[in-house]
């Protein structure tokens, strides 16, 4: 039985400030070249346009399956095959410009089997940090 069938899926949240516009920030979001900069040691995309996410020299392969250009990207895992899963993990991005104060957010959902919210918070905090060192922000 796969471990996804064993374990459950848990939905986590978080959003943080950026100081740099969706324009700059959309494309480490979106783009190979940018999220290898902040989100994981490499991402390439192979013939068949799935991302290759490298973690611990390990593939984790995933479908862009959705995106809204300067507002949002979701990518969807695959499993070892490159094949969709019913209930599969998924990374969805977005960005959000506040009209009023005009700071710009990045929310993260992030839903997987991990459900420490703890260790996710501190995950995505350092992985906010990496971004915002990246653009300047």
């Amino acid at each position: 039985m796969p471990l996804s069938a064993t374990r459950r899926k848990h939905r986590f949240t978080v959003e943080f400030p950026i100081n740099a516009s969706p324009k700059i920030l959309y494309p480490y979001l979106a783009s190979a070249s940018g999220l290898s900069q902040w989100f994981c040691q490499d991402v390439r995309i192979d013939e068949d346009h799935h991302y290759n996410f490298i973690w611990d020299n390990q593939p984790h392969y995933a479908e862009m399956n959705s995106h809204r250009t300067n507002r949002s990207v979701r990518f969807v895992f695959l499993d070892g095959n490159k094949r969709h899963t019913p209930d599969a993990n998924f990374l969805d991005f977005s960005l959000e410009e506040s009209q009023l104060t005009q700071e710009v957010y990045l929310r993260v959902m992030d839903y997987s089997e991990e459900t420490d919210e703890e260790e996710l918070q501190e995950m995505w905090e350092s992985l906010a940090q990496k971004l915002r060192e990246q653009v300047g922000g």
